[in-house]
């Protein structure tokens, strides 16, 4: 393979991912723990940009039910937007890890 069009293709392939890096800070992903009572948004760069906390589920008496449900969505929401990265990293380079 001619190494000069092996060049262009990787500057092409950069240039699709930095693209579909700033899409993913676009993309939202929003997870319900805790029966819908805690809402955790996150973006597909895998940061946390919202929670949302029901009332209802703020108890002083039993604050650790409250930390495990946030904990629970945070980690279900980055679980996701890495998912949904790598879905879109995938698709740009064919399969081949980087």
């Amino acid at each position: 393979m001619n190494l000069n069009k092996l060049m262009k293709q990787a500057q092409k392939m950069q240039e699709q991912m930095t693209k579909t890096q700033a899409e993913l800070e676009k993309q939202t992903i929003e997870v319900s723990a805790g029966g819908g009572k805690v809402k955790v948004t996150a973006n597909g760069a895998g940061d946390i940009i919202a929670i949302k906390i029901d009332r209802e589920v703020v108890d002083p008496d039993d604050v650790e039910f409250l930390e495990e449900v946030i904990l629970s969505g945070v980690k279900q929401a980055v679980e996701q937007g890495k998912a949904l990265a790598q879905s879109e990293i995938s698709r740009i380079t064919g399969g081949f890890q980087i």
